[in-house]
Parts: C-alpha cells; sequence; structure tokens
C-alpha cells in the first residue's frame, strides 16, 4: 500500500484517488475543515505542510480547481511540495495543480498538461505544455512528476495509471 499525500484546499477530488492507498490530507493548518466549491463535501485536513516531511510519502496528489491558486500563497505548503518534487517521488497535477509545481519551481524543463487556462502561465515557468488529458514520464527507477491531468473521469484513477 502506498502513502499518499493529498493537498486540497477543497476536498472536491481528493477522494477520487483513495482507493486501495493510505491517504493522508496535508494542508495549510492541521484540524481544519475545508469545503468544496459547492459547500457540500468536506474534509479535515490532517497534518499541516509545515509539520509534513515528504520523505514519509510514496506519491502526491495536487488536486485542481481553484485550490492550488490559494495553496500557492501559503509559503509552507509551497516548501513542501518544492521537497517533495525534489525526492523524484510521483506527483500528479490534476486540473489547475499545475499552478503549485509552478510556485514550487518544479516545472522547468518538464512536460505538463493542464487546464487550458493555465498554459501560459506553464510555459512561462520553463514547461512544455501539451493538450492531452493525461501526461506520463518515467525516469531511471521513478515514476516522474510530469503526470497532470485535467479531464479524467470521476473514480478513474487515471493519473495513476502505472504507478
Amino acid at each position: 500500500m502506498s502513502r499518499i499525500a493529498v493537498i486540497p484546499r477543497s476536498p472536491s477530488r481528493a477522494s477520487v484517488f483513495a482507493a486501495g492507498h493510505q491517504v493522508s490530507v496535508v494542508g495549510t493548518e492541521a484540524e481544519k475543515t475545508v469545503k468544496g466549491k459547492r459547500g457540500r463535501a468536506t474534509a479535515t485536513v490532517e497534518i499541516a505542510a509545515r509539520d509534513s516531511d515528504p520523505a514519509a510519502f510514496d506519491a502526491l496528489v495536487i488536486p485542481g480547481g481553484h485550490s492550488p491558486d490559494h495553496l500557492r500563497l501559503d509559503r509552507d505548503v509551497v516548501a513542501f511540495v518544492c521537497a517533495f518534487c525534489a525526492s523524484g517521488k510521483l506527483v500528479a497535477a490534476v486540473c489547475h495543480g499545475p499552478q503549485l509545481l509552478i510556485e514550487a519551481d518544479a516545472v522547468s524543463g518538464r512536460t505538463l498538461t493542464s487546464w487550458p487556462s493555465v498554459r501560459k502561465d506553464l510555459r512561462n515557468a520553463g514547461a512544455r505544455w501539451i493538450d492531452r488529458e493525461v501526461v506520463e514520464r518515467t525516469s531511471k527507477s521513478h515514476q516522474r512528476a510530469a503526470v497532470s491531468a485535467y479531464s479524467v473521469p470521476t473514480g478513474s484513477g487515471g493519473a495513476f495509471s502505472g504507478a
């Protein structure tokens, strides 16, 4: 079983990736309840990013929506993402998720996809943007951080194929 860190400000996509893995919700403040954009779904942050060790996780999932735009203003979340990306482990950024990768200076030289409105931001940060649902890249012994999706059907877990 893999340990996966999920960094949502809202929980709307966090549950998609939970099947068969131990998922820890990492955020700005432990024990804080966050709501989805429609206010119906909720999740509780289990551990603050400042108290999290990226080495304790096998993968990182950054759900999309407006969450990454808000979270990239939190220096502890950005530091966690930056350290995780440097580890060479799997990173899946969904929809607007690459905004947080941009803030962590983790996209330069990588090929990613995203929600179309993030395309120019990725290119300006040195990434190669392509219009695909999922981008996967294998590097040496690791499934690598150039994974991002913007139209994975709910429940498909498509960003984890091959993980």
